[in-house]
């Protein structure tokens, strides 16, 4: 070949070339295109999470007790001035250890407090003529006043009725710490290992054991539906749930159990609220 057509072939063979990538070209798969015909949503701002709406508040009706955190039936009992066993019984509760937090509870009596009442006598009446003359109808008639009688007094209200208890001592130690309602709830009697701890009046046993924190072995007495007594840190108890006990029975030997030393721990609650029982106890 000469040297005038080797210009042309090489011009030739570039065109070539160049055909050969355009073709490559046009079969290459085309770029993806984005579909902008899908409605996007009218707001980008991303979503609030939505806000606890409150519970609504538990109506505690008056007899009511709704149960709190570390709660326990026979502290409930104490603070209400009633017996474990009875609660449970109120609430149809077949182990008193399986109580709920926000538990609604009864902690009075279902048919409510008995209603203390006397029997009032009927003063009878005899029918007589009125008398003629207007003179002896007035006499008749303030004679007839002065005679009836007076009415009878108001029947006594169970409050009342309850308050009108004979207390006595329930240990014959000296005092060691007075009332304080924030803190000890009761008076503190000093006394030594095994001294006799007796009952500050007739009542019934509602709770002995030692399943309340704070109070070691532990009797409580319900005495009527407004007072209960409370005897703690004991060394022996000596009654039993549901026994009836008299004033001035033995119930218990002092103790220290679950306090610093030897002592009676002893509380008087009137509707299950803590009272000073120097008030009511008699003075030696």
């Amino acid at each position: 070949m000469t040297d005038t057509h080797r210009p042309i072939s090489r011009l030739w063979a570039a065109c070539g070339a160049l055909l050969v990538l355009a073709g490559c070209a046009t079969s290459r798969a085309p770029a993806p295109v984005e579909d902008r015909s899908a409605a996007k949503p009218a707001s980008t701002r991303p979503a609030e999470p939505a806000k606890a709406v409150p519970a609504a508040p538990v109506e505690v009706k008056p007899g009511s007790y709704v149960v709190k955190p570390g709660d326990t039936l026979m502290r409930i009992a104490l603070e209400n001035g009633q017996g474990w066993r009875d609660i449970a019984r109120w609430n149809s509760i077949e182990n008193p250890n399986l109580i709920e937090v926000g538990q609604v509870l009864r902690v009075v009596p279902p048919e409510g407090p008995a209603v203390a009442t006397r029997p009032v006598s009927t003063p009878k009446l005899e029918s007589k003529p009125l008398p003629a003359s207007g003179a002896s109808a007035a006499s008749g008639a303030s004679a007839a006043a002065s005679a009836t009688p007076a009415p009878a007094p108001a029947p006594a209200t169970p409050r009342e009725a309850d308050d009108d208890i004979a207390w006595s001592w329930p240990a014959s130690g000296p005092v060691v710490s007075g009332f304080d309602e924030a803190r000890s709830k009761g008076l503190a009697i000093g006394g030594r290992a095994g001294d006799p701890v007796l009952a500050a009046a007739d009542g019934r046993v509602v709770y002995a054991g030692s399943g309340l924190r704070g109070y070691g072995n532990l009797v409580i007495v319900k005495h009527n539906a407004t007072y209960l007594t409370a005897y703690a840190h004991n060394q022996t108890l000596l009654v039993k749930e549901d026994q009836p006990v008299k004033k001035g029975q033995k119930i218990a030997e002092m103790g220290s159990t679950d306090a610093e030393r030897v002592q009676l721990h002893f509380e008087i609650r009137r509707m299950g609220k803590p009272v000073d029982p120097a008030k009511l106890l008699p003075s030696r």
